[in-house]
């Protein structure tokens, strides 16, 4: 048997299955040898050129590969023939809510407006849950004061998105009273509300904030008592797709795996959401192909070059996005990166490309814009609407958004080591597990989530955010 997996009939390299002669699992050998300035070949696409003329059996890494893209690009719209899955069957409990959308839990939120009542909103989370039936949580930030424009607009606009997440039965809105990002201009941007699910408190005008919060948080629980899970189909579903701390084996097992998740979701009429623009760098034709029309083509291409200015208006790299940990783990360039990354939307056709926070609209797979950040990414997708996030990783992360986050290791020794972070060890594909097999696992446990079940980060406690900022802090 070998000891090294060849993913496409093109590839002039092989991924090493086992460590050999000082080359980790993981990593990348020369099939033949490759001379100078000859493109390398992954995953049947070019991930670099070769720095130097690489022999047959050699380590090919950052010390002979670079990266060959460069800057903004111009597109041609090429649609592609489009797969079609055969369609996820099942059901989970979910809590049906007046817009028509679903929750996958039923839980109190703590919005602070400003960071300076972060802690405040913590107190009141963690006294709030003990009134029961739902847990509380405050999602704490720094920012809602001291921003301007586009950061104070993005700071206003997540938390509205997360005030009218369906997993939130109720939603306390905690002001101080002096910030840019008011109780009145944010009531106006969020709209109408039921005052029965939503209660708003400014700090300053109470003696005792505390006491007045509990106050309402107790009628918010009330509230949740009336609410009951009720079977729903595969199509309420909205999952985001989410990897961090990648290897060399993300795309080959845990990143496909969630394709074929996501396609058979999609498939069944229930949407995927998509992000980490900059991940995209290197693989963003392949998904341009599988555009449903030009509109949504050209929304794809403004997504992609969008990002790529932002990076050079602050003077930063374009490609430079592998981390120490990716490296460590056998992933050398941002196309190599990339080209396993998008693998986690599958085959399916791109239906939609939505910007920071707007809400999803149409069903199957969308492109989302956010960064590759963990957290920024993931709190973005859930703005978008993901009741779930299904999150895979190479080297373990311990992270959990507001939505429950599901975590997938691309490898059975991180999943073993891990435990207490991993809920589904995708490494069996390595052993002898179909992907079919597999995927029909992963999907069971996402129905099983979505019901109730709690993931890993759940268990211990694990729920933050993070607003994605460009500008100055006053």
């Amino acid at each position: 048997m070998s000891d090294y997996i060849k993913l496409h009939a093109l590839d002039n390299v092989g991924v090493l299955i086992a460590p050999r002669e000082g080359i980790p699992a993981g990593h990348k050998i020369a099939l033949r040898p490759i001379a100078k300035g000859e493109k390398v070949i992954k995953y049947g696409c070019p991930i670099g050129t070769a720095q130097s003329d690489i022999r047959e059996g050699e380590w090919i890494h950052s010390h002979n590969l670079k990266t060959a893209l460069s800057g903004e690009k111009n597109y041609v719209f090429a649609p592609e023939p489009i797969h079609q899955a055969a369609p996820f069957e099942g059901a989970f409990l979910g809590y049906a809510r007046d817009d028509g959308r679903v929750g996958v839990r039923n839980e109190i939120w703590v919005l602070p407006l400003v960071g300076c009542v972060n802690h405040t909103a913590q107190r009141i989370a963690c006294e709030g849950s003990k009134l029961g039936p739902g847990p509380v949580y405050a999602f704490t930030h720094p920012y809602g004061c001291s921003q301007l424009g586009e950061d104070h607009a993005r700071t206003r606009d997540l938390l509205c998105a997360l005030a009218r997440h369906p997993n939130a039965g109720g939603v306390l809105i905690l002001a101080l009273g002096c910030e840019n990002n008011t109780v009145d201009a944010f009531r106006e941007h969020l709209g109408p509300v039921d005052e029965k699910r939503v209660k708003f408190l400014t700090c300053q005008d109470w003696e005792d904030e505390e006491a007045e919060a509990l106050r309402l948080v107790a009628e918010l629980q009330e509230e949740l008592k009336r609410d009951q899970r009720t079977p729903q189909p595969v199509s309420k579903l909205v999952i985001g797709l989410k990897c961090g701390g990648s290897d060399g084996f993300s795309g080959i097992t845990a990143n496909p795996l969630l394709g074929a998740v996501s396609d058979g979701v999609c498939a069944a009429g229930g949407t995927a959401l998509l992000t980490e623009v900059p991940e995209m760098f290197g693989a963003e034709e392949l998904l341009m192909a599988r555009c449903k029309d030009e509109t949504v083509f050209q929304k794809t291409c403004d997504l992609v070059n969008g990002f790529k200015k932002y990076y050079q208006d602050n003077h930063m790299p374009v490609y430079e996005n592998p981390s120490p940990g990716n490296k460590a783990g056998g992933i050398t360039t941002l196309e190599e990166k990339s080209l396993g990354c998008t693998q986690k939307g599958g085959l399916g056709e791109v239906q939609d490309v939505l910007q920071y926070t707007q809400p999803v609209v149409h069903k199957g797979l969308n492109l989302v814009w956010g960064p590759g950040n963990d957290i920024c990414a993931v709190t973005s997708l859930t703005a978008s609407g993901a009741q779930m996030i299904l999150f895979t990783t190479g080297r373990g992360t311990p992270l959990g958004g507001p939505a429950p986050t599901l975590k997938v290791a691309t490898n059975a020794a991180l999943a073993e080591k891990k435990h207490s972070w991993i809920d589904f060890n995708a490494g069996r594909l390595l052993q002898g597990t179909t992907m079919d097999e597999a995927a029909k696992e992963l999907f069971q446990l996402v129905l099983d989530t979505a019901s109730g079940r709690e993931t890993a980060a759940e268990r211990r406690g694990y729920r933050e955010i993070a607003i994605f900022k460009s500008g100055v802090t006053l």
